[in-house]
């Protein structure tokens, strides 16, 4: 099934696998969930992730990551910001801190996807995407 909002759908899968504490996800690929999770891995989210497939049938698969004996998650919340029916814009001085800087907002830029934290040393603003934490 085709979605419109990529990123909706990628941040929908992973939750839902992340409460199963399911150890893979498939993520349809794209050039920008690759990107974020290319963000996330960097970010320490999941513990890794590739690609399988060829053509429409490419997939990402996400190794997440959990911790202690209980197996707790390590991503605890996934929220969509910007959506294709309403974008939020943000300059690199108004870039949204995510509990302080605990967690991570993750922008589209000009210089490609980055953390809020890379983007305001980058100085350059963007779409806010998500809020991950």
């Amino acid at each position: 099934m085709a979605t419109n909002d990529t990123i909706a759908d990628m941040l929908t899968r992973i939750r839902n696998a992340t409460l199963a504490r399911h150890q893979v996800t498939a993520i349809p690929a794209t050039n920008m969930t690759l990107n974020i999770a290319r963000v996330l891995k960097q970010e320490g989210y999941i513990a890794d992730f590739e690609e399988v497939g060829e053509g429409i049938d490419r997939r990402l698969m996400l190794a997440l990551k959990y911790q202690g004996k209980t197996r707790q998650p390590i991503i605890t919340k996934l929220k969509r910001v910007s959506r294709p029916g309403l974008r939020v814009y943000s300059n690199h001085k108004e870039l949204p801190r995510v509990l302080g800087g605990i967690g991570i907002a993750i922008i589209s830029t000009s210089k490609g996807i980055m953390t809020d934290r890379e983007a305001r040393k980058q100085g350059v603003g963007g779409e806010v995407l998500c809020f991950i934490y």
